[in-house]
C-alpha cells in the first residue's frame, strides 16, 4: 500500500469519525487481521495500515472523537514511531510500563453510556467476550457488526481470488483421509461432538490442498466443520474447482464460503437428536445436559462466526486439534524440509558470497549496491531450484541502522545503499513443494568493529546453546527461551521479541502452537515433529541489528529412570560469518559444535557452486582454531 503523507492519515481518520458520528458509535476499534484472524493478510482488509500508515503485522488501533492510538509490540516499536511520525496518532508500546492492555484501555476510557464499534468479522470470540465482560457495567452497547473503514476506503482493493490446489502426498506423507481420521479420534476422546475451523493453515493442513489467497501464505479462503460422521468446507466455488472432485470421492462437502453462518445456526436442530443414537444428519451426540458440544479456538473463531452458533450448544473454548496435529511433522515432511533447506541454503550462500566479495569494489564504493539490489538477488538464486513457489514472507533485507529495526522491509523510498563497515542483516524465507524456511544470516561488508564482534558472539553462543540443550519431555519454550537469552543477559543486552516460532510445512512460516519466549501467554510443551525457529539477536538503534536463525526439528535424546528427554536437530544449512566470531569469547565446546556445522555445510552445499566459489566455502567453514 502506498504511503502518503501524514496529514493524508488525520484525513482518513477525520473521514472515519464523521461515519462514527452518523452511526452513533462513540469509539471505534480497528484489528490486524481478517475474517480467520490471519497474521498476514491480504490487502482488502488492511483497514489500520489504510487509517495509519503503519504497515507491521501485528498492530490495532482504537479511535476516539478526538484521538487515536496504535497498539504494537516490541518487534515494531522503532518502525511504528517512524510511520506514525507527523500523524496524530500516539503508538502504545505494548509490554512496555504504564501502556495497557488494549481491552483494559477501551475499559477505562469509553465513558457510561456510550457505545463501542467494531467489525466483529475480524475480532477475535475471546477480545469480544473480554470487552463484554469489561464494559457490563458501564452500560455500553456494543456495535460489533459494522465496518466503517470499508464506508470511507474508496479505492479498496477486491477481496482476494486465488484457487486452492492439491498437495501430492509424496510431500504430505499422509492422505486427507489419515488427518480425518485422527482428528475425529482426538474429537472423540474428548467426547466433543463438533469442530469449527476458520484458521486457514488448519483447513489447508486438513483437506491436503494449498493456495495463494494471501501472499507467502499458500492457504485459501475457507471454513470448515467437522464432526463424526461430517466433513464439510465452506469455500467459494470458483476457488474450490480443482479440488472439489477429489475432495467429495472422500465423502468431504463443498458449501459455499458465506453458507457457514446459516450452516451453524441449524445445529441448534437437535432436540430430536438427543433422544435417539444419531443426530442431525446421522452425528452421534455426545450430548450433555441437552446440548451438543462444539470445539472452537476463541483466539481463532471471530466473533460473528462464534455468534452464530445457537445457544444451546454447548461451547468447548480449547487450542484446535488441527493445529496440535499440525505442529508434529510426519518423517516424509521433515525428510522434505531437510531437502528443502539445502536449496535454500545454497541460494543463502551464493548471496553471502556476493556480499563478502563487495569490499573494496567500485560497485561498492560508488553507492551501486542497495538493500533492494540483494533481495531482488536472492530470491533469483532461490528460484534456481525447480519446485520453488515464492518467499515464505516479505524479505527483511536491512543494512546498517536499519538492522535495528526488527522486521525492517526495504521499499524504493526506504531501499538504503549497502556501504563499507555495514553489518547487513537477512531474514528471509522460501515456500517449496518440500516445505518452508525462515532463516537469518547477518554479515559484515569489511571490517567489523570489536563492539560489533562481541555482540555477535554473544547472539551466536545464545543461539548455539538451545540448539544443542537437552532438555526433558513436557518442557515448554516459555523455559528454554532463558537458555538462549543467558548469554546476551551476561554483556547486559536483550532483544525484544520471542526467541522461536513454529513454521508450517509449505504453510505459514509463523506457526503454533509451541513458541519460545518468556513472555508467552501460552506455555505449550514440545513435542517430538515440532519444527521451531532458533533467533535470538541484538539490535542497536542508530548503529545495527544483529540476529542468527536457524530452524530445527524436535527429536527424541535418551529415555532413562528419569524419564524422557528430547533436543533440537538444526535443519537450516548456512555459513555463519567467521569475520565477526570473536573465539576468545568461545568455549572449546562451542568452537566444536560450529566447526561440525560448518562442516556439513560444506558437505551439503559445496556441490552447488563452481569451483571459485566451492573454494571459499571451504576457507570460510574450516575450523575456528587448531586445538
Amino acid at each position: 500500500m502506498k504511503r502518503l503523507s501524514p496529514d493524508a492519515y488525520k484525513d482518513r481518520l477525520n473521514a472515519l469519525r464523521r461515519e462514527m458520528g452518523a452511526a452513533g458509535i462513540d469509539m471505534y476499534y480497528v484489528s490486524c487481521s481478517d475474517f480467520h484472524m490471519s497474521e498476514y493478510i491480504s490487502d482488502y482488509f488492511k483497514c489500520r495500515e489504510y487509517l495509519s500508515g503503519f504497515d507491521g503485522s501485528n498492530g490495532e488501533m482504537v479511535i476516539t472523537g478526538d484521538r487515536a492510538y496504535l497498539w504494537t509490540d516490541g518487534r515494531y516499536f522503532i518502525q511504528a514511531e517512524e510511520q506514525l511520525k507527523g500523524t496524530e496518532i500516539k503508538l502504545m508500546k505494548m509490554g512496555e510500563p504504564d501502556v495497557p492492555k488494549l481491552t483494559d484501555f477501551i475499559k477505562d476510557n469509553i465513558s457510561e453510556g456510550h457505545s463501542l464499534g467494531f467489525d466483529g468479522r475480524c475480532v477475535p470470540f475471546s477480545v469480544y467476550e473480554k470487552l463484554s465482560e469489561n464494559l457490563k457495567d458501564k452500560n455500553i452497547k456494543i456495535v460489533s457488526d459494522t465496518d466503517l473503514v470499508g464506508k470511507i476506503w474508496e479505492d479498496r482493493p477486491g477481496p482476494p481470488k486465488g484457487k486452492a490446489w492439491l498437495l501430492d502426498e509424496k510431500y504430505s506423507g499422509n492422505s486427507y483421509e489419515d488427518r480425518l481420521s485422527k482428528l475425529r479420534e482426538a474429537l472423540k476422546k474428548k467426547k466433543t461432538d463438533g469442530l469449527v475451523l476458520t484458521s486457514l493453515d488448519d483447513i489447508a493442513w486438513l483437506y491436503g490442498f494449498r493456495g495463494d489467497d494471501i501472499e507467502y501464505n499458500p492457504v485459501t479462503l475457507s471454513y470448515a466443520y467437522i464432526s463424526e460422521t461430517e466433513s464439510v468446507l465452506f469455500m467459494e466455488d470458483e476457488k474450490a474447482s480443482d479440488i472439489k472432485d477429489s475432495l467429495q470421492k472422500k465423502k468431504a462437502a463443498i458449501k459455499g464460503y458465506d453458507e457457514i453462518f446459516d450452516y451453524l445456526r441449524m445445529l441448534n436442530n437437535v432436540s430430536a437428536c438427543l433422544s435417539n443414537t444419531e443426530g442431525r444428519d446421522g452425528i452421534n451426540m455426545h450430548a450433555s445436559e441437552g446440548k451438543i458440544s462444539i470445539s472452537i479456538d476463541p483466539d481463532c473463531v471471530s466473533a460473528r462466526v462464534a455468534k452464530s452458533l445457537p445457544e444451546n450448544v454447548k461451547l468447548i473454548k480449547e487450542l484446535s486439534p488441527v493445529a496440535q496435529l499440525k505442529s508434529c511433522k510426519n518423517p516424509t515432511e521433515i525428510e522434505n524440509e531437510r531437502q528443502a533447506h539445502i536449496s535454500d541454503g545454497a541460494a543463502l550462500t551464493h548471496i553471502l558470497y556476493d556480499l563478502k566479495q563487495l569490499t573494496g569494489t567500485p560497485e561498492l564504493n560508488d553507492g551501486k549496491i542497495t538493500e533492494l539490489d540483494i533481495a531482488e538477488r536472492l530470491l533469483s538464486y532461490r528460484k534456481e531450484a525447480e519446485d520453488f513457489i515464492e518467499e515464505s514472507f516479505a524479505p527483511i533485507v536491512a543494512t546498517g541502522s536499519h538492522g535495528a529495526i526488527v522486521h525492517y522491509e526495504p521499499y524504493p523510498e526506504t531501499n538504503a545503499v549497502i556501504k563499507e563497515g555495514d553489518m547487513v542483516l537477512l531474514d528471509t524465507g522460501g515456500q517449496y513443494l518440500r516445505g518452508t524456511t525462515d532463516v537469518t544470516r547477518t554479515v559484515i561488508v569489511g571490517k567489523p568493529t570489536d563492539k560489533m564482534k562481541r555482540y555477535y558472539t554473544a547472539v551466536l553462543k545464545g543461539n548455539i546453546a538451545l540448539s544443542e540443550l537437552v532438555f526433558k519431555k513436557g518442557t515448554s519454550g516459555k523455559t528454554l527461551d532463558l537458555i538462549a537469552r543467558k548469554h546476551l543477559w551476561d554483556i547486559g543486552i536483550d532483544y525484544n521479541h520471542g526467541t522461536g516460532h513454529g513454521v508450517g510445512f509449505l504453510l505459514n512460516v509463523h506457526e503454533g502452537p509451541q513458541n519460545i519466549s518468556y513472555n508467552s501467554s501460552k506455555a505449550e510443551p514440545f513435542k517430538i515433529g515440532m519444527i521451531t525457529s532458533d533467533e535470538p539477536g541484538v539490535y542497536i538503534e542508530g548503529e545495527f541489528g544483529i540476529r542468527i536463525e536457524n530452524m530445527t526439528v524436535c527429536e527424541e535424546r535418551k529415555k532413562t529412570e528419569f524419564g524422557e528427554f528430547l533436543g533440537f536437530d538444526v535443519l537450516t544449512l548456512a555459513p555463519y560469518d567467521r569475520d565477526l566470531i570473536d573465539t576468545d569469547m568461545l568455549t572449546e565446546e562451542e568452537i566444536r559444535v560450529i566447526d561440525a556445522y560448518h562442516e556439513k555445510v560444506y558437505q551439503k552445499l559445496a556441490g552447488f557452486f563452481d569451483e571459485k566459489k566451492a573454494s571459499w566455502l571451504r576457507d570460510i567453514t574450516r575450523p575456528l582454531i587448531d586445538f
